[in-house]
């Protein structure tokens, strides 16, 4: 199968590259010039530099690729985690305006099915309940966290009713392990260590995490299976007053401080409030029946 990964060299892309590289697929990666074109290149890959935003060039690349399938990794996260809102803009335009030329070029070239990175943590849901795939983005969500979800949303639509393509959406939860923030020696543990981490409020926003591995091999089963909706999380949903301590022990960092509502819209703003306070958890159902998913255990949950 002839497979093109937008997004190439993030914390989805390289790995999963290497995976469909060794199940024999041919794999064109595109990304930045940059070490990680060298690194797509020692995998095995064909690389592309085009521009994300620049239409004709994704629609060159994707011609000359000649794909059955289109991945849509793309992704815009800055290097340190505290700097997560201040990325969101340029990461929302890179949805909104980068999608839109891969999913547009797919559908001119003949591309036979599209499978999107989407969001498993801004799902709408009653309170106490996990989201399923029929869940809605968080619209209403504040500042930065609600026009990403508007933009995602309205890409999420356009993949599902492409008339032309087989569209798959796959709603990861946070990454976990290597090569993300989320793992002993990452940028989250860094700052738990430095006695940085807080839970803001009661802590009860529940987060749905996956491990990085996990992700990949639910999305090597997106490749064939039926189109639609997946969400692609662990079966540990927990609150931030939970999994946030139990990270803390793993990584060998002392206990998270308290912070309340209020010092937290003063020092963070409403956007961190709103991860502490209002996250939703997803279910995973339907991912383990149509997907074959089967995630390994949250690794910190007992620590």
């Amino acid at each position: 199968m002839k497979i093109f990964i937008a997004g190439a060299t993030g914390a989805v892309g390289l790995p999963l590259v290497r995976v469909l590289l060794t199940l024999g697929h041919q794999v064109t990666g595109m990304t930045r010039p940059g070490p990680g074109s060298d690194r797509l290149r020692e995998l095995g890959a064909e690389v592309s530099f085009a521009d994300a935003f620049d239409r004709k060039a994704v629609h060159r690349a994707i011609e000359a690729a000649a794909p059955d399938v289109v991945i849509d990794q793309l992704t815009w996260l800055p290097a340190n985690p505290a700097d997560i809102i201040k990325a969101m803009p340029n990461d929302t335009r890179l949805h909104r305006e980068g999608g839109a030329n891969l999913i547009a070029a797919a559908e001119e070239l003949g591309v036979r099915r599209y499978i999107m990175q989407s969001r498993g943590f801004y799902l709408e849901a009653p309170a106490g309940e996990l989201a399923d795939e029929t869940a809605r983005l968080r619209y209403d969500a504040p500042g930065e966290i609600g026009e990403s979800t508007r933009a995602i949303g309205v890409y999420e639509d356009r993949v599902l009713a492409s008339p032309s393509l087989d569209g798959v959406v796959l709603r990861y939860g946070f990454f976990y392990g290597p090569g993300t923030w989320y793992r002993p020696e990452g940028a989250i543990a860094d700052q738990a260590r430095k006695g940085e981490s807080a839970i803001i409020g009661e802590g009860n926003g529940v987060w749905s995490f996956v491990h990085i591995d996990d992700a990949i091999a639910a999305t090597i089963a997106s490749l064939t299976a039926e189109p639609g909706v997946y969400n692609v999380v662990d079966d540990d949903p927990l609150p931030v007053s939970e999994w946030l301590p139990a990270f803390a022990r793993w990584v060998g960092a002392p206990e998270p401080r308290r912070l309340s509502v209020e010092d937290a819209l003063k020092s963070a703003g409403e956007e961190a409030v709103y991860y502490h306070t209002r996250l939703t958890g997803a279910s995973n159902a339907l991912a383990k029946e149509k997907l074959g998913f089967a995630p390994r255990p949250l690794l910190w949950k007992h620590a």
